[in-house]
C-alpha cells in the first residue's frame, strides 16, 4: 500500500508509494491460485539489546573492518522497534509468527527479558543499572566518535531519557517460534560466554578505550591472502588470558546488574522444533555454533532432526524451513541440502543474519525451492516480512510476501520507533550504504512454485 521513503533525498523520512507484488516465474509458470492456506509473519535479527551493559564494544568500530557496528546511533530503542514492528505485524493477521534468530544482541538475561515481554505483551522495562542512561550517547561524553542525541544533529534532546522508561506492550496476537542465532548464545554474537565475561556484563567497570593488548593479538595472527586481521581467529585462550584480571583497558564505574548476566542453556527455548500451520510443516532448526564465531554450522543432530520431520510430514505439505544462517551460508550443511532438494514438498528456507532482503529460486532435478533472507530490526530498512501461501486448481502453488515496515512514525519526534527508524537511516555504515533493502525482486513478490500437484 505504501512505502517509507527519502522522496526529496533530504535525510528526513516519509510516506511513499506502494510496491505491488511482482510475479517471479524461475521455478513455476504463472497461474491462478486464490485461495489461501496460511499466513506467517517473519521478524529476524529483532538484537534487543542492553545499550549501557559494560560488556559491550561499541569503541571497536574504530578498528574498521571486519569489525563494524558495534555502535548505531538507534541502539538505546531497540525494544520499541521492535514493539513497533509487532504493532505492525499483528495488522497483517498472521497465523504464526517465526523469529528467526539474533533475537538478542549481547545473549544478556535482562535483554531476553525485554524480547519476551514485548511478544508476549506486558511491561517492558529496557533500563538496567540505576536508573536512567549511562552509555557513550550521554551528551556529557566528549568522545564525537559517537552521536550524542541532545548536542549533535539530528538533535533529539530528552530521547534517551525517554528511551529508558518502562512501557507496556500489545504482544504478538498470533502465536510465535524462535530460532536461535550466534547472538543469542554467544557474547557480542562471537564469544562462548563464561565466568570472565559473567563478570565483566554483571560487574561495576565499563571500558572507555581498549586494552593495546588487543592489537598486540591481531598483529600476531598468521597473515593469509587477506591482510587484514580477524577478531575471530583470535585464540580462545589468549582472549581468556586477556579478560582474566577484568575489564581489559581504560575504564569508568558504572552502576552494576545482575540482570546483565548470560543466557543459560534452554533459558530462550528448544533449540529446534516443528510445528504444523495448516497444511504448511514449519521445521526450526539450530545453526549456532557452540564453539563460537558469528558462522552458522549444521551438526549432526540437526540433520538426523531434519530428516526425522521431513519423513513424519504429510504427503501433501508445504514444507516450509526457517533458521537463522541460511544452511547454503552454514558449513556441514551438504546433507542436509541434499535432504531438502530430494524432497518434493519443499517450497522455501527462510533465514536472516546477512541483515539485508534476499530471494533467490535453488534449482533441483526435482524443480527446486525459494530461499528467502529477511533484513533485521537493527538496520535499514527495519522491516518485517510476510508470506501467504496460496493454491489454486490443478495443483498451483504461491507464496506470496511482503515486507512489512514497523509501526513507528518517520515524522513525529517524540516516537521513539520513528527516531530509531531515521537514524537507522542516516547510519553511515548501517543498512542504506551497504543495500540491506535489497532490490524491487527480493521484496514484495509472489513466487511460483514448480507444479508437482497435478496441473499439466
Amino acid at each position: 500500500r505504501a512505502t517509507v521513503a527519502d522522496r526529496d533525498g533530504d535525510g528526513r523520512l516519509e510516506r511513499g508509494p506502494g510496491e505491488p507484488l511482482r510475479d517471479r516465474t524461475e521455478l513455476g509458470r504463472k497461474a491462478s491460485a486464490p485461495r489461501e492456506v496460511a499466513r506467517i509473519g517473519q521478524l529476524t535479527d529483532t538484537h534487543v539489546r542492553d545499550e549501557e551493559s559494560p560488556a559491550r564494544v561499541p569503541f571497536l568500530d574504530r578498528l574498521g573492518p571486519p569489525v563494524t557496528s558495534t555502535f548505531r546511533p538507534q541502539e538505546a530503542v531497540s525494544a520499541r522497534v521492535l514493539n513497533a514492528a509487532v504493532r505492525s505485524l499483528d495488522a497483517e493477521r498472521p497465523d504464526e509468527v517465526l523469529v528467526t534468530g539474533d533475537l538478542l544482541d549481547n545473549a544478556q538475561r535482562n535483554e531476553l527479558d525485554q524480547l519476551l515481554a514485548v511478544l508476549r505483551g506486558g511491561r517492558v522495562d529496557p533500563d538496567s543499572g540505576a536508573r536512567g542512561y549511562r552509555g557513550v550517547q550521554s551528551a556529557g561524553n566528549p568522545d564525537g566518535f559517537f552521536y550524542r542525541p541532545a548536542v549533535d544533529a539530528p538533535r533529539h534532546r530528552g530521547v534517551l531519557r525517554r528511551a529508558q522508561r518502562s512501557f507496556v506492550a500489545p504482544g504478538l496476537r498470533a502465536p510465535f517460534a524462535l530460532a536461535l542465532g550466534n547472538h543469542d548464545l554467544m557474547v557480542q554474537g562471537e564469544l562462548p560466554p563464561s565466568s570472565a565475561t559473567d563478570a565483566i556484563a554483571t560487574g561495576d567497570e565499563a571500558l572507555l578505550t581498549f586494552d593495546p593488548g588487543l592489537r598486540d593479538l591481531l598483529d600476531q595472527l598468521p597473515r593469509g591472502a587477506d591482510p587484514t586481521p580477524d577478531l575471530r581467529d583470535v585464540p580462545r585462550p589468549a582472549i581468556e588470558a586477556l579478560l582474566s584480571s577484568g575489564v581489559p583497558g581504560r575504564a569508568t564505574r558504572v552502576p552494576p546488574d545482575p540482570r546483565r548476566r548470560a543466557v543459560r542453556a534452554g533459558e530462550i527455548g528448544p533449540a529446534h522444533r516443528s510445528l504444523d500451520v495448516g497444511p504448511v510443516r514449519v521445521i526450526v532448526l539450530d545453526t549456532v555454533d557452540r564453539d563460537g564465531g558469528a558462522g552458522g554450522v549444521v551438526t549432526e543432530t540437526e540433520t538426523r532432526f531434519l530428516r526425522d520431520q521431513l519423513a513424519k510430514a504429510a504427503d501433501d505439505a508445504w514444507i516450509l524451513v526457517a533458521d537463522h544462517h541460511g544452511l547454503e551460508r552454514s558449513a556441514n550443511s551438504a546433507e542436509a541440502l541434499a535432504l531438502l532438494d530430494a524432497d518434493p514438498r519443499v517450497v522455501a528456507e527462510i533465514s536472516g543474519d546477512t541483515h539485508r532482503h534476499e530471494i533467490r529460486p535453488r534449482f533441483t532435478a526435482i524443480g527446486g525451492w525459494w530461499q528467502i533472507t529477511t533484513s533485521s530490526l537493527a538496520d535499514w530498512p527495519q522491516q518485517g516480512r510476510m508470506l501467504r501461501f496460496v493454491e489454486g486448481a490443478g495443483g498451483a502453488r504461491a507464496i506470496e510476501t511482503w515486507v512489512v515496515d514497523h509501526a513507528g512514525a518517520p515524522e513525529d519526534p517524540e516516537d521513539l520507533a520513528g527516531f530509531g527508524r531515521e537514524m537507522a537511516y542516516l547510519d553511515a555504515q548501517g543498512g542504506r550504504p551497504q543495500r540491506f533493502a535489497g532490490t524491487r525482486e527480493d521484496r514484495n513478490v509472489r513466487l511460483w512454485l514448480p507444479n508437482r500437484w497435478g496441473m499439466s
